[in-house]
């Protein structure tokens, strides 16, 4: 991971004021509504008044919090991240009821509160009921205001909708630069990526060839009764996601969970025994130990970030797999190349992520359009480093999980135009460079590089 561009920008700070300091009540039962509320919409109110990572937001409160059952943590993140894969739908109906902004945490509450309305119609008093509740120990004084609120949306009923699709950003709940750069990229596909990105992301999974074959996982998740089929790279797609921790053989390192659209990374660098292979932007590790677990290689993960790189190592330690791992940009090859050159280079670049915005809800509202241009520049400097790395007919896989012309082919295109000694090569399989997000997998963009001898 690098250090990324800012991602502030598409949230109005008119709606947001800083948060009051929370009431002191007792917190409602751990299996209550209320207290799924209440946590979903601290971290709705950090994501979108603080910019805050969610995934990093999230990862600490369960820290903090580790006694929390999965059906706890599961009803908090699912609020959460649902909350915020259709944010602009619930402010779409907030501006008929507001008169005045309020309080950063009371407002992401009624935000919750009201996808959980539009999902569980018939649950209508049930909620209302529990918001309150989940208000008084967020700001006693303001939990009449949720009452009405909530109550006036109920009673409202269909006009609900009706305001949500009045305008562009509230009927496909994306900011209206990424809509518009969408429309105009993906003129057939543009519908089908949005509503994509607004999916609840699938889960896949990776088995560790080194520990048993997919056949033999799937007969034991069909003895299970763990419905699964299996895609064309052997990624095995769950019919319902399961917490990690009912993944069977997942703690022994026998499988591990991965996209399926990520999975492709590993068959598309076709890594041999004996190579000397480079995953330059590794974290969190599952595109390197894949290739680890695909062949006896002599694999080095670079990660700039030394907590992320720990990550790596914990990930090949449950699997039982050897890489070498080092903390160091790999743009700055004085720092960790050796000068021994790579057989093979994987360079999953840091992007938008907007192939994979619904695992990243908070991306698509705190990401401002201009952020692309610092992507694309960093992407060209990474990958105009590594090509210094590479062997003479040694291939390099450029990797972004992004939608965006300017962070693909583009980027690509400009690569060949600076690199006279790299040729486009075609990928290894039937399926194309460009995977767009759908319900089987996130979207993701390949191209494979090879190296040529300069003619003098």
């Amino acid at each position: 991971m690098f250090p990324q561009p800012s991602k502030r920008g598409n949230v109005s700070r008119e709606t947001f004021r800083n948060p009051v300091k929370h009431h002191k009540a007792d917190l409602p039962p751990q299996d209550s509504l209320a207290f799924a509320l209440l946590h979903a919409a601290q971290l709705v109110a950090a994501v979108i008044e603080e910019g805050a990572n969610l995934d990093a937001r999230y990862e600490h409160l369960l820290h903090e919090n580790r006694a929390w059952n999965d059906n706890v943590r599961g009803a908090i993140r699912d609020l959460t991240w649902n909350t915020l894969r259709q944010y602009g739908r619930g402010d779409a109906v907030l501006r008929h009821f507001l008169s005045k902004p309020l309080p950063a945490s009371i407002h992401a509450l009624l935000l919750v509160s009201l996808y959980r309305l539009e999902q569980r119609p018939e649950q209508a008093h049930t909620l209302v009921n529990q918001a309150v509740e989940a208000a008084v120990r967020l700001a006693d004084g303001l939990k009449g205001v949720v009452n009405g609120v909530l109550r006036n949306a109920v009673r409202q009923g269909g006009l609900l909708k009706t305001w949500q699709e009045a305008e562009m950003e509230s009927r496909y709940a994306y900011p209206s630069w990424w809509i518009k750069r969408v429309q105009r990229e993906h003129k057939k596909d543009w519908e089908a990526i949005l509503a994509a990105g607004n999916l609840h992301p699938p889960m896949s999974l990776r088995v560790n060839r080194r520990s048993g074959t997919v056949e033999q996982y799937l007969s034991e998740l069909a003895e299970l009764g763990i419905a699964a089929r299996k895609l064309p790279n052997d990624a095995l797609l769950l019919e319902h996601p399961l917490p990690v921790s009912k993944v069977p053989g997942f703690a022994e390192g026998r499988v591990s969970v991965q996209d399926a659209g990520a999975q492709w990374s590993a068959l598309r660098l076709d890594a041999r025994n004996g190579e000397r292979v480079l995953d330059a932007c590794a974290a969190p590790g599952g595109k390197c130990a894949h290739l680890l677990e695909r062949a006896d290689i002599e694999l080095t993960a670079l990660e700039y970030d030394p907590a992320r790189a720990e990550q790596i190592h914990r990930n090949f330690e449950r699997l039982g797999l050897n890489g070498k791992v080092m903390v160091a940009d790999c743009r700055a090859l004085e720092q960790w190349w050796d000068g021994r050159p790579f057989d093979r280079i994987l360079a999953d670049v840091p992007c938008s992520a907007s192939g994979a915005v619904r695992r990243h809800p908070d991306i698509k509202w705190l990401r401002r359009e201009n952020d692309i241009a610092g992507f694309v520049a960093q992407q060209k400097t990474i990958v105009d480093a590594l090509w210094q790395t590479l062997a003479i007919d040694g291939t390099m896989l450029y990797v972004t999980c992004s939608v965006f012309d300017d962070e693909n082919r583009r980027q690509v295109e400009g690569f060949l135009n600076r690199h006279p000694d790299a040729e486009l090569c075609k990928l290894s399989d039937s399926q194309p460079s460009l995977l767009l997000p759908n319900a089987d997998h996130d979207g993701f963009y390949y191209a494979s590089l090879r190296k040529k001898k300069r003619h003098s």
